[in-house]
């Protein structure tokens, strides 16, 4: 079964069986919930679509999007992710990883960020 891994160049920290999830943050400067939708493939992670409920610095909405419920939704077309490259910090907060209807910190998984380990990476892999 596909599912994802968490790690970095290759080393699993944590392996999740999951099709689907949602990645979500708060931007550092902005203080707005980011969140993207991502499906779990054999050719990688395939963004399905990214919602914010705002713009500021560095978080232009593209002029396709649309407002619901107070969220710019939008899709970007991109080639499946294999991986995909997180940084991470202390001061930034963590990321969550929603699925199966609930949200945790991607620290329950990997640690808490830490400066000696600013980056994480997730991809699609073997959980069987």
């Amino acid at each position: 079964m596909i599912g994802l891994c968490l790690g970095l160049t290759g080393a699993v920290w944590a392996q999740l069986s999951i099709s689907h999830f949602t990645l979500a943050w708060n931007h550092t400067i902005e203080k707005i919930r980011w969140e993207e939708d991502y499906r779990v493939t054999e050719q990688g992670l395939v963004l399905e679509e990214a919602r914010v409920r705002g713009n500021g610095a560095g978080m232009e909405i593209p002029p396709d999007a649309r407002l619901e419920n107070g969220s710019w939704h939008y899709r970007r077309l991109l080639p499946p992710l294999q991986p995909l490259n997180l940084g991470r910090t202390p001061e930034a907060g963590d990321y969550q990883l929603c699925f199966s209807g609930q949200c945790s910190s991607v620290s329950q998984w990997v640690g808490a960020p830490t400066y000696n380990q600013p980056s994480l990476q997730m991809w699609a892999c073997d959980a069987g």
